[in-house]
């Protein structure tokens, strides 16, 4: 039994099926529309008329669509032990998340999102982010309406990571570079996304920010920009420079970390014989 080939030694991320790829689509496409729905239906449409129900609908049905994606991703290409390590990796986030709850939006678990997303993969990353969401719900008693928006959000979050480019090639500082300056990015998009759940829940006549069914888009869409800076731009600042300062000073240790586990793993792993009749495995 050998060690392999340093091709089969480079930690893989878990891949996608046709089946799994298509019920990504769906759910993002179903959560597209759960979030914009007050920016794609004209001020006249009937939905408007019931603008307090429909993010409930929405909430609703993302649960079972998130639900559909994981155990899909969970057929086609989650063994044992990338089983055990997403239930790890989630218990860690979910552990991360409480640690600078209500403090200037200071949330250790996105860095780790982040990492993790670009070590395992896109599919991988959506799962973690997703699950580590709800776990840390139920850890902090936070689960309402509003979960399976954050769930949806941090799926795209860690997903995001794992869909950067050179992920086998591009190592050290560049790497560490491009992955802060995403989390930055994705921190802030988080955030405004996160406030498309709850905008639409404001009372018109509580404030001239709030969502109003009758106004036309542009007005609509400058009422949210007005929503966002005034309530969630300082959380979003928290919450972007933590992830780049962790990933910065934590970030070489971490990857390597996670590439070596991953490759003990040995996720999806062929298993070949050699002419001498010795099984070939990847350590």
């Amino acid at each position: 039994m050998t060690g392999g080939t340093p091709a089969q030694r480079q930690a893989r991320a878990v891949r996608l099926g046709p089946r799994s790829v298509a019920a990504l689509l769906l759910v993002s496409a179903v959560g597209v529309a759960g979030f914009g729905w007050p920016f794609l239906a004209p001020p006249d449409a009937s939905l408007n008329a019931h603008a307090q129900d429909a993010p409930w609908l929405f909430a609703g049905l993302l649960v079972l669509l998130v639900a559909v994606v994981a155990a899909t991703i969970s057929e086609s290409g989650l063994g044992p032990k990338a089983v055990a390590m997403l239930g790890v990796l989630a218990a860690a986030g979910a552990a991360l998340r409480p640690i600078g709850a209500g403090t200037a939006g200071l949330e250790p678990m996105f860095f780790l999102m982040v990492l993790s997303g670009r070590v395992l993969g896109p599919g991988f990353g959506f799962v973690l982010g997703s699950v580590t969401m709800f776990a840390s719900a139920l850890l902090t008693g936070g689960v309402g309406p509003w979960m399976p928006f954050q769930m949806l959000s941090m799926g795209w979050f860690t997903m995001g990571a794992g869909l950067l480019p050179g992920p086998d090639r591009l190592r050290g500082r560049a790497e560490l570079l491009m992955l802060a300056a995403y989390g930055f990015l994705a921190a802030f998009a988080y955030g405004t996304v996160m406030n498309l759940a709850g905008w639409t829940f404001m009372n018109t006549l509580a404030s001239d920010i709030a969502f109003d069914p009758d106004a036309s888009v542009p007005d609509n869409l400058a009422r949210f920009v007005a929503y966002c800076l005034a309530t969630s731009l300082g959380w979003d600042g928290g919450r972007a420079a933590m992830t780049v300062v962790l990933t910065l000073t934590l970030g070489t240790t971490l990857l390597k970390a996670l590439r070596r586990a991953t490759r003990r793993a040995a996720f999806e792993a062929p298993v070949t014989f050699e002419e001498s009749g010795e099984v070939s495995r990847p350590t």
